[in-house]
């Protein structure tokens, strides 16, 4: 079943699964907080999946967190979760706007977003994504 009510705890969960660095809750706590929109994946208590969206309220949003356990990967699951991710983006449209939605994909996942339509970097009119840690 598919809820918008994630914990830390089952958040931090999941990062381990899929074997992503650890995150105290304290500071998992806060990115779901402060999230847009978080959709989970339930197989009963169990929880298998989540992804999150959060957004300036202009023009660009941010996809991320997008995991599933292995055990329950290529089950449609992530693209579930995906497409309700995009879907709340579609419904803050207004007329005239647009609307840029950008995910950092995990190395050899970019195949998965382009099927929603997301475009690999670099290309020919962008770079290639950047980013910084703070530690």
């Amino acid at each position: 079943t598919y809820c918008n009510i994630l914990s830390a705890k089952e958040y931090c969960d999941l990062r381990s699964a899929v074997a992503w660095k650890p995150i105290p809750e304290d500071q998992a706590r806060s990115g779901l907080d402060h999230s847009d929109f978080v959709v989970a994946c339930r197989d009963g208590e169990t929880i298998v999946g989540c992804a999150r969206i959060f957004w300036d309220k202009g023009y660009i949003a941010y996809l991320a967190d997008v995991m599933v356990k292995p055990a329950y990967q290529k089950q449609g699951i992530g693209k579930r979760m995906v497409e309700e991710c995009i879907s709340y983006i579609d419904r803050q449209l207004k007329e005239g706007w647009r609307i840029k939605i950008v995910i950092v994909s995990a190395k050899g996942k970019e195949p998965f977003y382009e099927r929603f339509g997301f475009e690999s970097r670099p290309n020919e009119n962008d770079g290639a994504g950047m980013q910084l840690w703070r530690v």
